[in-house]
């Protein structure tokens, strides 16, 4: 599933392409994607452009010149192309926007979404998830008032969306490798180095994968040489058995409340 680095390498990269461009038509192939009726949905966008790409957590945010939203959520599956009809994957889509020859392809939706809302209807439904864990406002101190008071584990809490916000299974398991904490601790167990440890890597693990266009792999366009080059550089995510490359032990798999987590045993503590 695509997490807080995957939907902001989207955002950066699918900004200069679409943005104040005029939408020439839209596609709706299920309707069970969308929150409204398609043809209200296609009549709002026809014509219409994107002034603006935001990201919130794991959703990304249009921003439409007659002040509504777009708001998408990908999931389990969901990824996004964009180019021609002769680029375009052999896969099933489940929306489509044209811009012209170019077209913003929306795949994989079986789980996701893509909504249309007012700004007020949006604040809303975004307002519950937690604070996002790159702006500069969120510090250590707030970083510690989060975990305050909380019995669950490490993997638990940094993948719940109203702690804090657009981190999933994937680094969770990347932040605590590189503090050296095991994602199985409970937060009380926690001292208060061991806690800097983990907010300092979560910082650290979020920008570089960012920098390097997160994990996963399918292309935003043709030619683009960024999206999924951080999948080489996981340390532990999806790599049981392989060697730690930080000790040598074999890194292991473990299913922690439902969700698989990857870790090395011998130099997490």
């Amino acid at each position: 599933m695509p997490e807080l680095p995957e939907m902001e390498t989207y955002r950066r990269q699918l900004t200069p392409l679409i943005q104040g461009m005029a939408i020439t038509g839209v596609e709706v192939n299920r309707p069970k994607s969308l929150n409204v009726d398609p043809e209200q949905f296609i009549q709002t966008l026809l014509g219409n452009r994107v002034v603006r790409i935001d990201r919130r957590a794991k959703h990304l945010l249009f921003l439409l010149a007659t002040n509504e939203v777009l708001l998408l959520h990908l999931m389990l599956g969901g990824w996004m192309f964009y180019g021609t009809e002769e680029e375009k994957p052999d896969r099933t889509t489940q929306v489509v926007i044209h811009y012209g020859t170019k077209h913003l392809y929306f795949i994989g939706l079986r789980l996701g979404y893509l909504h249309l809302h007012s700004g007020s209807e949006v604040d809303a439904l975004l307002s519950k998830l937690g604070p996002e864990p790159l702006e500069a406002h969120f510090t250590f101190a707030r970083f510690q008032a989060e975990c305050k008071g909380k019995k669950s584990n490490l993997k638990v809490v940094l993948i719940d969306q109203t702690i804090i916000s657009g981190i999933g299974n994937c680094y969770s398991d990347e932040i605590c490798f590189s503090a050296g904490l095991l994602p199985i601790r409970k937060i009380p167990s926690l001292q208060e180095e061991e806690l800097n440890r983990l907010y300092h890597a979560m910082r650290a693990v979020l920008l570089e994968a960012i920098q390097y266009g997160g994990y996963m792999e399918s292309p935003l366009f043709s030619g683009d040489p960024l999206t999924g080059q951080f999948d080489a550089r996981c340390r532990v995510y999806d790599r049981e058995g392989e060697p730690c490359l930080r000790c040598g032990h074999p890194i292991i798999k473990k299913e922690v409340s439902s969700r698989k987590c990857f870790y090395c045993a011998n130099c997490q503590a």
